[in-house]
């Protein structure tokens, strides 16, 4: 019953304050059955991307992340929204998205309303707009983490998005 601590069911990332109680109509319910037969690295948690725990707190407006190494990332819901990867938000096909735009976001479009796993690599939240598209890879959460020692090894890397990176 369970896994590791700070796990879901077979091993699964816990995600705490996030999913409703109850099933939410055309999206079944919030916890899916765990699939041994397709366990990824993941899952596992043999992965340095592999969060432990996932908690987000409505009061604070944060997303906290524990992963498997010991680091832990805090996301705000205002960057977090900033940083989805949907189309409609970073477009396609050569076309701007939305927030290329540059839009003043509302107070409804960075209110968290649920967040569910998305397989073993990835969280999908929803917010307040109705916006709900936007697969959030455990990678890409992990290369954007604002903490101090994060942004001071992006920018010895040369990486884009440090303060001073190339764009």
């Amino acid at each position: 019953m369970g896994g590791p601590p700070g796990r879901g069911a077979g091993g699964r990332p816990g995600i705490s304050g996030g999913c409703p109680a109850v099933a939410r109509p055309g999206r079944g319910p919030c916890r899916r059955p765990y699939n041994s037969r397709m366990t990824s690295s993941y899952l596992r948690g043999d992965d340095v991307t592999a969060p432990l725990r996932i908690h987000a707190d409505r009061e604070a407006r944060t997303l906290r992340l524990d992963w498997a190494d010991g680091h832990v990332t805090v996301y705000d819901f205002d960057l977090l929204r900033w940083l989805c990867p949907c189309a409609y938000c970073r477009g396609e096909a050569g076309q701007p998205g939305w927030l290329d735009s540059n839009p003043i976001l509302t107070a409804e479009q960075t209110r968290l309303v649920t967040i569910d796993p998305v397989g073993g690599y990835a969280i999908a939240p929803a917010w307040g707009d109705g916006h709900g598209t936007g697969y959030y890879t455990y990678t890409a959460l992990r290369a954007h983490c604002q903490c101090p020692a994060c942004a001071t090894a992006r920018a010895a890397s040369g990486h884009p998005d440090a303060p001073g990176g190339h764009s």
